[in-house]
């Protein structure tokens, strides 16, 4: 999604025409779309990248093509999207797609939107595996892969990395073969396999995992979550029980069994979450702990290495 951030179209004019009126422009469509959607309380941003979505076109080109008349079906596209974004349902959603690091992802109800947070557990992950890799192949383990972001972003950001991505949900394994299936020569070196965390993985990987990442689910049962999230996101993707720590102390205890020496683990978890995750990879074996913060500085990612 590149140029999304650093253009401005020129002032929409005012205009009476609705996203269906045949001869309309985009110059007009953006102007209702941006009425529309801010008579909902959404940003003007959105506005443009629904337009952006339905014309195929971003940033400048989409500016020079703002005098041209819409086809009648991206007309009506465009409608679909205003209506569903106004309801609420995440941007992400609506457009079907969503940009992580390298990757246009398709990302649907069946996963996780990908954020910003987990672009940096990917940057200590792939830090730190050409600290344990630099020369040679290397197993990497991606646990809950959900759209595969994570997965994906490896092999396509480390050539000489096997990854293997494993989710319990096979609705969200089905959106992470989607994209796969669009990654190209990078694809080679990714496997998708069905199960519960290290249940999915096949016996004769334990102690062979030089690198182990997961953002699995960490929300405790009954915190707040804002309606985005807690209306439209999966729930099995996002809660994990009463507490919010029991995926990831599952992860912790188990992760010495199949990690190589050396080897590591990195997960993602919310800020309160890292002096106890951190106490308990110290207890399982891990023999240096360190946190590291997302990009607003909060606590974000556990690297353990043993």
């Amino acid at each position: 999604m590149s140029g999304r951030g650093s253009w401005t179209p020129e002032p929409a004019e005012p205009s009476d025409v609705s996203v269906s009126d045949a001869g309309a422009t985009w110059r007009h469509l953006l102007a209702e779309t941006r009425r529309a959607l801010r008579a909902a309380g959404m940003p003007d941003l959105d506005a443009r990248r629904l337009v952006e979505r339905a014309s195929g076109l971003e940033g400048g080109d989409l500016l020079m093509h703002l005098d041209e008349a819409v086809p009648r079906r991206a007309g009506a596209h465009l409608a679909a999207m205003i209506e569903r974004r106004a309801a609420g349902e995440p941007l992400q959603y609506v457009m079907g797609r969503w940009g992580f690091r390298r990757l246009d992802l398709l990302v649907d109800h069946r996963v996780l939107i990908p954020r910003p947070e987990t672009e940096q557990v990917v940057e200590v992950a792939l830090a730190e595996l050409r600290r344990l890799a630099p020369d040679r192949p290397s197993t990497v383990v991606d646990l809950g892969t959900g759209s595969g972001a994570i997965a994906l972003s490896v092999a396509v950001e480390v050539v000489t990395a096997h990854v293997w991505g494993s989710d319990v949900s096979p609705a969200a394994l089905a959106v992470a073969r989607a994209n796969l299936a669009g990654l190209g020569r990078p694809g080679a070196r990714v496997r998708l396999v069905e199960g519960d965390w290290f249940a999915a993985l096949p016996t004769e990987l334990a102690g062979e995992v030089d690198l182990i990442v997961a953002n699995p689910p960490y929300v405790a049962a009954g915190d707040d979550l804002p309606p985005e999230v807690a209306d439209w996101e999966p729930a099995p993707a996002l809660v994990a029980g009463p507490t919010g720590l029991e995926h990831l102390e599952r992860i912790v205890d188990q992760a010495p069994r199949w990690l190589s020496r050396p080897g590591a683990l990195v997960v993602e978890l919310a800020p309160h979450q890292a002096p106890v995750v951190s106490t308990a990879a110290r207890a399982a074996g891990f023999s240096q702990v360190e946190v590291r913060p997302d990009l607003a500085g909060r606590d974000r990612v556990v690297l353990a290495r043993r």
